[in-house]
């Protein structure tokens, strides 16, 4: 009988994360690329990213799905770490919505009923339909199943109830603190806070648990669901890292939250009379109310909660993009500032010429990595041309007022070179496959040429930049480019490479020319940043406008 009772039990179980499993993969596909649509158009305000994120994990059952596309668009730069703390948060309302399918209808109808039509209609729409019928009946099948496992527990738990009373259990703080306890270890050891959730309700139906106990155990549940989010971000990027903390920092808030008005109003919850209130749809409502006022509490927080997870988890590629010599106690003095200025923008020549060279040889090159390093150059041209503006605000001499637009010039330049880098990998597999052995052989050399003036631009704290030289050396690249184009097309005409190959090359080989050209001019318009004293003359004379 305890067998009997045990296998019932398990299988219930296994059941219900079956369905789940198949409802939220069903879901998911049938939803396709509406998951990024709706994320991509949906966040544009806070408020927007909150019903989205709400809407989309009741419609696909689960939040997993939608944290792990939250944080690929954060990777991707569509969102912003703002608008992904409010998806996390409309993330875990969306979850609410477990518990009310299974208060609303699974503990109010007779579950053969619709478990069964459910499964074999589903099904038949997966066998016979196409595309997103196949998985909407897919879905339908795993919503069949997902009953079924909840009505062997109901059964389960109705007959523990017999050997194993636990109502007489107090309401007090420890009490109800193991059975926070409770809900947390059967979330993570199912990985599932809807499992959990069910087993919650379950046991309150068939009275083996009191009230408070089932409610403290629904808030462990909840706190729960942020052991799935630290287990998926280990080893991951910050941005991961930072959405998993708000997502843990998040329900920690709301599980204190209920447990605290849990603990207030514990002695009064047991003694709800379970012949006149549905004590399963009660959890339900507890569930989403401290939820709700979770958001309500972080919701003008958010600001503050987003600056202090961009300083935490932070990579080297976001650490270089903070800038390290502007000093806001220096604009008042601009003949300093400028010096300061000067320092930071050597070293953001120094991260794009290390970008540039990984990315023209073409060896070493990784996409993800330059995305990041990126990203770090933008926000430091940002902050780099905002200092020139403050700079200017004061009374400036004319040096330095000839000064601040040299030196937008060059983080311009500079921000190019950074964005053609990111754009060279994507044509790393063309290089790979050049079927002419004579090209191939050429096109090496050509890179090699590249990333040797990209050494000679690179500034230093050095005064002299090497300018003379990375001219002459650009001279040369300019006519290595045009027989290598030359030698390029004659190959195509004589067969020796594709059409197809022959475009995607030229496109490389631009990108890498134009590279080498944006550097040169960072070489050739430094001298204008530096002090008037040190600068060479014929250096200064390149200073003056021309493109």
């Amino acid at each position: 009988m305890q067998f009997t009772l045990l296998g019932d039990l398990v299988g219930g179980i296994g059941l219900f994360l079956l369905g789940m499993h198949l409802m939220t993969q069903g879901l998911r596909k049938a939803a396709g690329s509406s998951l990024k649509q709706i994320l991509r158009t949906g966040t544009r305000s806070r408020l927007r990213g909150l019903v989205s994120g709400t809407l989309i994990t009741a419609m696909v059952q689960s939040s997993g799905v939608v944290t792990i596309a939250t944080i690929g668009f954060v990777n991707a730069g569509l969102l912003t770490l703002a608008q992904s703390v409010s998806v996390i948060y409309g993330c875990n309302i969306g979850t609410t919505m477990v518990g009310w399918l299974i208060a609303l209808i699974g503990f109010k109808i007779k579950i053969s009923a619709l478990a069964l039509p459910l499964i074999g209609g589903g099904m038949l729409l997966h066998l016979a339909g196409r595309g997103r019928l196949a998985h909407i009946g897919f879905a339908l099948a795993g919503f069949g199943v997902f009953f079924i496992g909840l009505d062997f527990l109901k059964g389960a738990f109705a007959d523990i109830e017999q050997h194993l009373d636990l109502s007489a259990l107090g309401s007090n703080g420890l009490s109800l603190m193991l059975f926070v306890a409770a809900g947390f270890v059967l979330t993570l050891m199912m990985q599932s806070s809807a499992a959990a959730l069910a087993i919650t309700l379950s046991l309150t139906a068939s009275g083996a648990i009191p009230l408070a106990a089932a409610a403290a155990m629904v808030i462990g549940a909840n706190v729960g669901t942020t052991s799935t989010s630290i287990i998926a971000v280990l080893g991951a990027t910050s941005n991961a890292k930072r959405i998993a903390a708000a997502h843990v920092l998040f329900n920690l808030i709301t599980g204190l939250v209920g447990l605290g008005l849990l603990l207030l109003l514990a002695p009064w919850v047991n003694h709800i009379d379970a012949a006149r209130f549905d004590l399963v749809l009660l959890l339900a409502l507890f569930h989403s109310l401290f939820n709700l006022v979770g958001v309500a509490l972080l919701w003008p927080l958010t600001d503050r909660l987003v600056a202090i997870l961009e300083r935490r988890f932070c990579t080297q590629e976001e650490d270089e993009g903070r800038p390290r010599y502007l000093d806001e106690t220096l604009v008042q003095m601009p003949p300093l500032a400028i010096e300061a200025m000067a320092k930071e923008m050597t070293r953001l020549d120094q991260i794009c010429s290390r970008m540039a060279r990984e990315a023209i040889s073409s060896s070493n090159g990784d996409t993800s990595r330059l995305r990041a390093q990126q990203l770090g150059v933008d926000q430091l041209v940002g902050k780099i041309g905002a200092f020139c503006q403050r700079i200017a605000e004061n009374d400036i001499s004319s040096e330095i007022s000839a000064t601040l637009p040299t030196a937008l010039r060059l983080v311009r330049y500079l921000n190019e070179v950074s964005r053609l880098s990111c754009l060279l990998p994507g044509y790393y597999d063309r290089f790979e496959v050049i079927a002419d052995e004579a090209t191939r052989r050429d096109v090496h050399q050509y890179q090699k040429a590249s990333i040797a003036l990209i050494d000679a631009c690179e500034i230093d704290d050095n005064v002299d930049s090497g300018a003379d030289r990375a001219h002459l050396l650009l001279h040369q690249l300019e006519r290595q480019y045009q027989s290598l184009k030359t030698s390029i097309l004659l190959a195509t005409t004589e067969r020796r490479l594709s059409p197809e190959d022959t475009v995607q090359l030229l496109d490389a080989l631009s990108h890498i020319h134009r590279l080498a050209e944006q550097a040169e001019k960072v070489s050739r318009y430094w001298s204008g940043i530096t002090p008037l004293q040190h600068r060479d003359a014929a250096h200064t004379a390149t200073t003056s406008p021309q493109h």
